[in-house]
């Protein structure tokens, strides 16, 4: 309670309200635009976010992540083609709902079924992140060098096709990271005499440069036919009935927290989120008027409380153990380490007003888009209409005046365009974006934590195995790491032995 209040009175300012409402409004409007996705609406605003004092820059991001995470369903709704990969699931009801003549109903349920879920998982954050913390805090160096692994390991495991890919994104990101001055013994590395590169490879360039920039190029790439097509839907009533709110209640509050249980799992993300509730609604629904796929209310609801309760599930281990719970989270990450916040158990006493400002500016988060989901959803809607030929460019230009705008660097600019047309041929073939930049940004407390072990223990690497939660959080990694190959190479030696 006495960070709370505190927080409380930051959050609860005109300007807190504002950043927050402003941020749930963009990632609303980029959310409803097809092509993009909740990463690419807050690296486009990040750099606008550093000018702000204090944590309004953090609490605009909030407002960014949950609105755009909420912005794909509108889309998907209307015109069967999902604002962001969260929305997905949501098509297979919401569009047959929508041509059955009520877009409006099933927008309403979205909505709803959003704003529990984003609720409920700033529930579990607020009373789980704590104790968490309070047992992670006696973590010491071999600890922390294990959960970095483990987070690597994690993440590049599920965020690429390929494993192999994965893990070679992951190391590429980990070479960017040994870019600058060695903190520990204050020598140039890999500068190759640039001076841009003394302080490190330039965070929020790279960010925009390997996601927003890299789309770009990729979506210009698409059918002219396909890219100059504009579509136009009608809505009348958007608030919910009394009627559907009890139909869909049992399911909402159990795929939200299944949401939050997967947000909470580094390397997942709403994606997952909402199939796996989807999937489960329909074993839960037993007896429907309407069955799965031809739009019932359930199948809409199911999928939306669960990709919106990750968001809360996925901060419990960014802000207790400095994980990234997914792509979102990792850069929450980079965006908190350059405002001077270094997420991890203590985070919690050091800096309590700072975390739970964070922790409460998420609530708020999911009420702002909830109140611009019922009020605006008719301006939304015509967003999606918006032909991508007009929406490229809109985004390419905000990704060079924000760059820009960062430091009033030019070359801040090259180095982002750089890493787009880098991003770009990596996009191309086929690799993920989070394990580069997890890579990034977990490198130097793998790295640094590695290096301080050895020294406490004379270069004897046997030192981890003596630490029992280490040496734990080391042997999960190594699971994790080659779980996309054991379980095929399983199932694959048990579907011969049934051959045979």
């Amino acid at each position: 309670m006495e960070y709370i209040l505190p927080a409380l009175q930051i959050v609860c300012t005109p300007h807190g309200i504002a950043v927050i409402f402003l941020g749930a409004l963009f990632g609303i409007l980029c959310g409803a635009m097809p092509g993009l996705s909740s990463i690419m609406a807050m690296t486009i605003l990040m750099p606008f976010t550093f000018s702000l004092d204090g944590l309004y820059g953090i609490l605009m991001l909030l407002g960014v992540f949950c609105g755009s995470v909420y912005g794909g369903s509108i889309t998907a709704i209307l015109i069967n083609t999902p604002g962001t990969a969260n929305a997905a699931a949501t098509c297979l009801d919401g569009y047959p709902m929508a041509q059955r003549g009520q877009p409006d109903r099933a927008i309403s349920i979205s909505t709803s079924a959003s704003c529990f879920g984003g609720l409920f998982g700033s529930f579990c954050l607020l009373f789980t992140a704590p104790l968490l913390a309070s047992v992670s805090i006696k973590f010491g160096v071999a600890e922390y060098f294990a959960l970095g692994i483990f987070g690597l390991s994690i993440v590049t495991g599920v965020s690429s096709k390929s494993m192999i890919k994965g893990v070679m994104g992951a190391i590429l990101g980990l070479l960017m990271g040994t870019v600058g001055i060695d903190t520990l013994s204050a020598t140039f590395r890999y500068t190759f005499n640039v001076t841009y590169l003394v302080a490190g490879i330039a965070f929020v360039p790279l960010l925009i440069g390997l996601y927003a920039l890299a789309q770009c190029f990729t979506t210009s790439e698409g059918n002219l036919e396909e890219m100059t097509r504009s579509r136009k839907v009608k809505l009348k009533q958007i608030l919910p009935s009394l009627h559907y709110i009890k139909r869909c209640t049992p399911v909402v509050v159990g795929c939200s927290i299944l949401g939050t249980i997967i947000g909470a799992i580094p390397g997942t993300g709403g994606d997952i989120a909402s199939w796996v509730g989807y999937n489960e609604a329909k074993r839960w629904v037993k007896k429907n008027e309407v069955p799965f796929g031809e739009g019932t209310p359930e199948g809409i609801a199911a999928p939306e409380s669960a990709n919106n309760a990750i968001v809360g599930g996925a901060l419990i281990p960014l802000l207790t153990l400095g994980i990234p719970g997914d792509a979102g989270t990792a850069l929450l990450l980079g965006a908190l380490m350059l405002q001077g916040i270094t997420p991890g158990p203590l985070l919690f006493t050091s800096q309590g007003e700072k975390v739970y400002t964070i922790i409460i500016g998420l609530f708020f988060a999911n009420i702002a888009f909830a109140i611009l989901g019922f009020c605006g959803i008719r301006i939304f809607a015509k967003i999606g209409n918006l032909p991508q030929k007009w929406l490229t460019p809109l985004i390419f230009t905000f990704c060079t005046v924000g760059t820009f705008a960062l430091n009033n660097n030019f070359g801040d600019v090259i180095f982002m365009l750089a890493a787009g047309i880098i991003g770009y041929v990596l996009l191309k073939l086929d690799f993920s974006m989070p394990p580069i930049i997890l890579g990034l940004l977990l490198g130097n407390t793998v790295e640094s934590n590695l290096r301080r072990a050895m020294t406490l223990s004379g270069g004897d690497l046997s030192y981890f195995l003596t630490r029992p939660i280490a040496m734990v959080l080391l042997v999960i990694s190594v699971i994790s790491l080659f779980y996309p190959v054991i379980v095929p190479a399983i199932a694959q030696y048990k579907g011969r032995k049934k051959g045979n």
